[in-house]
């Protein structure tokens, strides 16, 4: 089955779930969590990074989940672009938040037969099928550092990272 747009999710509605409860710490409420889809936070030269002294992040304009696969198309579309016009030590990019909320999806039938299928909202609890982050009005998502110089590079890359995430984002200087 294919997986759901992301205006499906973006939206804070509930309450977040994590893997453990805090009553019961040995007792979990989802079961099977999958993989999250992000498979590096830290990219380019991470042992020299103090080396680059312009910084830009992608910071949130209203309040959102982002999907951890839309977290890692916005990671490497701006460490391509990086990559291709600054070198692959010449840049340094960070995720700076872990998505952490467990998505659950109630399975639904349609067509012929569907009835037998679906019980409605009778047991809903639903599957889990990702991760999300939740993520604040002006929090930061992502942080960039490139040398002095570099500041069109960095802007074009963010820009295009913001492309591939929901809600409003925009690109802030510092941070």
């Amino acid at each position: 089955m294919a997986i759901r747009p992301g205006r499906c999710y973006h939206h804070m509605t509930k309450k977040p779930w994590t893997r453990v409860s805090q009553r019961r710490p040995r007792r979990s409420y989802v079961k099977g969590v999958p993989v999250s889809k992000i498979h590096q936070f830290e990219m380019g030269d991470v042992k020299g990074k103090d080396a680059f002294p312009v910084i830009y992040s992608i910071a949130t304009g209203q309040d959102v989940q982002l999907r951890s696969n839309c977290m890692e198309a916005a990671r490497t579309i701006s460490a391509g672009f990086l990559q291709k016009n600054l070198g692959e030590k010449g840049f340094f990019v960070k995720i700076r938040k872990y998505p952490h909320h467990v998505l659950r999806e109630n399975p639904l039938a349609t067509g012929a037969g569907a009835d037998r299928f679906s019980q409605g909202m009778r047991r809903s609890w639903g599957n889990p099928i990702g991760q999300a982050a939740r993520l604040m009005k002006g929090e930061i998502m992502m942080t960039v550092r490139v040398p002095a110089g570099k500041e069109a590079i960095i802007k074009e890359a963010l820009d295009r990272a913001c492309k591939k995430l929901p809600g409003k984002c925009r690109v802030v200087k510092g941070q």
